[in-house]
């Protein structure tokens, strides 16, 4: 009994290529971002977590209005950039185990920061993106 590969049917085989780099080279940079949050923030508090996050969503805003046009790139780009490179370099599962581990060490007050950071920060970045991809002059 064979089961369907749902990317190897017909010119799917592509798309999943693409989601397949983007997600690599997004993964790649949420590791050197977290490099350099640690470098230059510590390691007591998820900063780098925050910051990709809040980043990655910036971008995804700009993404969302930039390349919706064929001429921009399309269906492929946004395969490419935003379920591949923003899939691999946000964080929300990592978001996610970082505020619990606040909260288990009892750290009520940094939990509470940071949850309200991301979820602001992450938002207001959406909302930058979105509005700053419109003021953009595309082609």
């Amino acid at each position: 009994l064979a089961l369907p590969c749902i990317p190897c049917q017909k010119g799917q085989m592509q798309s999943a290529m693409l989601v397949f780099l983007g997600g690599g080279c997004g993964s790649v940079l949420r590791w050197l971002t977290g490099l350099g949050a640690a470098r230059l923030m510590g390691s007591g508090f998820p900063y780098s977590t925050l910051a990709v996050n809040v980043m990655g969503c910036l971008i995804m805003g700009l993404l969302a209005r930039i390349i919706v046009s064929p001429e921009a790139g399309g269906q492929d780009a946004r395969l490419l950039l935003m379920t591949g490179v923003l899939g691999g370099f946000t964080t929300f599962s990592a978001f996610a185990l970082d505020a619990s581990t606040l909260w288990l060490r009892g750290e009520a007050g940094p939990t509470m920061i940071y949850l309200a950071a991301s979820i602001i920060g992450s938002l207001g970045a959406v909302a930058a993106g979105l509005w700053l991809g419109g003021m953009m002059r595309l082609p």
